[in-house]
């Protein structure tokens, strides 16, 4: 069972989000708050696996809630839901640590298996905000020739699998991109966190854009 906190200032739109989630026979709402400080603390003391979680809201805003429950809860995965299809959102809430930034036009089906994924480490974008990020970095001037520095502890297949990573991929389409298993797919992901001393799926994508190799 996925073990979820709703995190929204407005108690209807809460409310709506419990009703949708507890029709998931593997889901279970756990708790609601009405700002980032009051997620952190339910992440924390009902042991939530995904925070659902508001941008705008009085108190403590989403993106300071995001950081908020890796203090408290730091297996939980965030999951921004919002109105705000803003690039300074997206990357604010990627470079806090969230792992997902869907609108609230999200279907309900689109929604559970969103929480499921982000669940199992899976990032997870709208797919307007898809489309930003690669034409962001992928269409930029290119960098530099050659491998950064900070990735050449990575093999030549490595260096594949973290690319597919920084553009968005989940693991059974970058298994299907590089024609391997899913499971080897996630041995070479688990590797590449490991080499490269970064927490999770996020951070790769950030020190992707960040050293240049996207868009190389």
């Amino acid at each position: 069972m996925i073990r979820v906190v709703v995190a929204d200032d407005q108690a209807l739109i809460r409310g709506g989000l419990r009703a949708i989630l507890l029709a998931e026979p593997d889901i279970d709402v756990v708790g609601e708050a009405a700002d980032g400080e009051g997620a952190a603390r339910l992440a924390g003391t009902e042991a939530a696996d995904v925070v659902l979680m508001d941008i705008q809201m009085p108190g403590t805003d989403g993106i300071e809630g995001v950081r908020r429950v890796a203090a408290a809860r730091p297996q939980a995965k965030v999951l921004i839901l919002t109105m705000f299809d803003l690039d300074e959102y997206v990357f604010a809430a990627l470079q806090a640590g969230a792992s997902g930034f869907l609108l609230k036009t999200t279907p309900p089906d689109t929604l559970a298996a969103a929480i499921r994924a982000c669940h199992v480490g899976e990032l997870i974008f709208a797919p307007t905000v898809t489309r930003r990020l690669i034409d962001a970095y992928v269409h930029r001037p290119p960098a530099p020739a050659g491998i950064p520095p900070v990735l050449r502890v990575l093999t030549d297949r490595e260096l594949d699998v973290f690319e597919a990573i920084a553009l968005g991929l989940t693991n059974s389409e970058i298994a299907a991109k590089l024609y391997m298993g899913e499971a080897t797919v996630k041995s070479h992901v688990t590797r590449i966190l490991a080499k490269l001393g970064l927490r999770d799926r996020v951070h790769a994508v950030l020190l992707a854009y960040e050293c240049g190799f996207i868009g190389r």
